[in-house]
């Protein structure tokens, strides 16, 4: 799959831009705050409707406008499709495709499949287990659209058990009723990210090794109560019952479920340095690309922003080479630094292998990367 055209009108802080992109690599050189990250932004919201940012539709209106559009036209499994988006204050959203408005967005997501590392991608080894599980939710749910749907499922019925929990009912036959609604979403939840935790580490392993040096050795594993318990789902909510009632909110379940990120053993936010911090992220972010391109048969579009940051010269050589092959397809890359960008640009093989755009106060002019 690869994204031919975007035209984004009102945009963060991007005014207009009309752009045409290289089917490979694909470099925006710029300083900070200049519009780099609002145009990857862009190209994620066609993908997930929603802005990596976690902003608001409303949020991403250009300051002193009313309105904005983003409109890409890509070429998928051999067929030219075009999305649109169109946001305006005080009215629904609109989202198409081939100028059909979605019935539901939910149905969208996983059919323009997107892998995006970014500098936000720390908050994976230092933030919440919420950060985890949505990582993990998003993954999944652009390879396994029943996995949406259940989780959507759950999510409803955990809101109202939770709402149950708060006004001390003590109906016993609402709680069964209510517990039931739950247990098959969480079961097919569960076993989904077992399935994907134990499908991912190996190639996880093999991305690491790629960037990083010698001896470290990461993995991942997925802490959930509902994987270790025997007696099944409704035994698990009896055995916490007491206990969510004094505190008013379902203390077991997938959503409580985690990833433990490990280096050589031990967790990895206590013993990584940053520029092994950095790798691990990015590494995760590439072998989740394996795991779509093999789940969907379509190569996802690789979103890198700011990657190189962190890392010293060893593992950006080798961060160089590994998306410098031909192990992906289409790249968007931002940085701060030309010598990355001319240094994957240059070792681009195929025909019209590469463009280069400088960005400045929220416009792209295309430059000639021999140039200075």
């Amino acid at each position: 799959m690869q994204l031919n055209r975007l035209a984004i009108t009102n945009f963060k802080n991007i005014p207009d831009a009309r752009l045409e992109f290289s089917p490979k690599i694909n470099c925006f050189l710029g300083d900070n705050g200049m519009g780099k990250s609002n145009l990857l932004d862009a190209i994620h919201y066609l993908s997930f409707c929603k802005s990596f940012a976690g902003l608001s539709d409303t949020q991403l209106i250009r300051r002193g406008e009313g309105f904005l559009t983003l409109r890409g036209n890509y070429t998928r499994r051999g067929v030219d499709e075009e999305l649109s988006a169109g946001i305006q204050v005080g009215r629904r959203k609109s989202f198409r495709r081939g100028g059909k408005e979605y019935d539901r967005l939910s149905t969208h997501i996983g059919a323009f499949p997107l892998v995006m590392a970014s500098p936000a991608d720390s908050d994976l080894i230092t933030g919440t287990g919420e950060e985890r599980r949505r990582l993990m939710d998003m993954v999944i749910s652009q390879a396994d659209s029943v996995y949406l749907d259940q989780l959507i499922r759950y999510g409803r019925a955990l809101q109202q058990l939770n709402r149950m929990l708060r006004d001390r009912c003590t109906d016993p036959g609402l709680f069964l009723s209510v517990e039931m609604a739950m247990e098959r979403p969480a079961i097919y939840i569960t076993r989904a990210r077992l399935q994907w935790v134990e499908r991912l580490n190996g190639i996880f392993m093999e991305r690491y090794s790629a960037i990083a040096a010698d001896g470290e050795i990461p993995a991942i594993a997925l802490r959930s109560h509902l994987a270790n318990e025997t007696a099944g789902f409704g035994a698990m909510l009896d055995s916490a019952r007491r206990h969510d009632e004094i505190v008013g909110y379902t203390s077991v379940g997938p959503h409580r479920d985690d990833l433990e990120l490990s280096l050589n053993d031990m967790p990895v936010r206590r013993v990584a340095s940053q520029g092994q911090c950095k790798t691990y992220t990015i590494a995760l972010r590439l072998a989740q690309y394996r795991f779509l391109e093999e789940a969907s048969g379509i190569r996802p579009l690789l979103l890198l922003d700011d990657v190189f940051d962190r890392l010293d010269a060893r593992r950006v050589e080798r961060l160089v080479d590994v998306v410098s092959g031909d192990g992906f397809g289409q790249i968007f890359i931002t940085d701060t630094n030309r010598d990355h960008l001319d240094n994957i640009m240059a070792r681009s093989t195929t025909a019209d292998g590469h463009r280069s755009w400088r960005v400045a106060d929220g416009t792209f002019t295309l430059s000639d990367p021999t140039t200075t």
